[in-house]
């Protein structure tokens, strides 16, 4: 963390201090641009760890899918049974004491507007800070989905999402339908499905893959997601693309009980269940439930951007590479092909070096 106070005047604000941010603000500072008065990170949360540190106690080092180093830092956990939730806010803490970063918290940026002199200014609830140019890395934590269906206001049991979970405990002895077909439904189909009676529901049939998430899948990642934003659509989901990954643990030990059997989607929700209404040789049907657990992912936070009026009919944002399409100054990075550890990592780097060029012509100083 900087020892003085940073500028409200700067060349670079980058919003959020996740992976991204983080990412994002070492490569400001290997790029020659100084700490608080040329790079600023605001971060909305109250301590170190982005969306980590809000994840569910079960969900473990072993569990997740691999934690990328930072740039500069590797992260060597001593147990891969360890918290995710703990270990990783302490690396995210470790690397902004270790780097200095002017990480600024808790600021929560509402909106961001341009300027006359082709800058911008981004408004906080701790006052404006003036800069010529942004990175968003806010990620999607903040912005759980939760689609609308018939009847969702009448059930009389609870529903929650992904964001709300904590233990499979508090299900015990209950009737669960999980909604969604990501790995975090997946996962907490399997812890759940040990204490309460559950059921699988998803838009679409799953599909697996066998095999590690190796590199050529993750470039098929991302070239699938690249051409989607590229067109100015929203980023499609990772699973969308690679399948689910039978040699996950959690997921070899759902199918060995037989507890992946999934449902088609409902056709609405009643006061007591979900129902389908029948037709296209499916039977009408009804599930009684007394949770729903919607694990339907996640949208991009970039509310606070809506001022900039970048958004392409598609609803997502036109990009080329990191940069808004026709933005020079304004970067999203853990957006779209950049939403993950090592997307980030490599992202933050490139909207580092282009801002560099954009807004420092000559030659910067480089900064150890």
């Amino acid at each position: 963390m900087t020892s003085s106070p940073p500028s409200r005047d700067v060349d670079v604000v980058v919003i959020g201090a996740g992976q991204a941010g983080l990412a994002t603000g070492w490569a400001l500072a290997r790029q020659g641009f100084e700490r608080g008065s040329g790079f600023v990170v605001l971060d909305g949360e109250t301590a170190a760890g982005g969306a980590w540190q809000h994840r569910w106690p079960s969900l473990t080092l072993g569990t997740t899918h691999r934690v990328h180093d930072l740039p500069g830092l590797p992260f060597r956990p001593a147990d891969d049974s360890a918290p995710a939730v703990e270990s990783v806010p302490a690396y995210f803490a470790d690397y902004e004491r270790r780097f200095d970063l002017p990480v600024l918290r808790p600021v929560r940026v509402t909106a961001v507007r341009r300027t006359e002199h082709g800058g911008f200014t981004v408004e906080t609830d701790r006052g404006a800070w003036q800069a010529r140019a942004v990175v968003n890395a806010t990620g999607t934590w903040t912005r759980p989905f939760v689609p609308r269906y018939p009847g969702q206001e009448l059930f009389r049991g609870r529903q929650l999402h992904t964001v709300d979970y904590r233990a499979a405990e508090e299900f015990r002895g209950q009737r669960v339908v999980v909604v969604g077909g990501g790995a975090s439904a997946t996962q907490l189909l399997a812890e759940i499905s040990r204490v309460a009676s559950t059921t699988w529901v998803t838009r679409r049939p799953p599909v697996w893959r066998d095999g590690p998430f190796d590199e050529d899948v993750g470039r098929e990642v991302v070239a699938k997601v690249e051409e989607a934003v590229r067109e100015g659509r929203r980023p499609g989901s990772v699973v969308g693309v690679t399948g689910l990954l039978t040699s996950t643990p959690y997921v070899r030990d759902g199918l060995d009980r037989g507890v992946l059997q999934r449902l088609p989607m409902f056709d609405r929700i009643t006061p007591d269940g979900v129902a389908w209404d029948g037709g296209d040789g499916e039977p009408a049907r009804t599930i009684p439930a007394d949770v729903i657990l919607w694990a339907t992912g996640f949208r991009a936070a970039v509310g606070h951007l809506a001022p900039l009026r970048l958004r392409d009919p598609g609803r997502g944002f036109r990009m080329e590479g990191t940069q808004v399409a026709g933005e020079p100054r304004l970067h999203l990075v853990g957006y779209g092909p950049s939403a993950s550890t090592i997307g980030a990592n490599r992202a933050g780097q490139a909207a580092a070096r282009a801002l560099r060029r954009e807004l420092r012509p000559g030659a910067l100083p480089r900064t150890a």
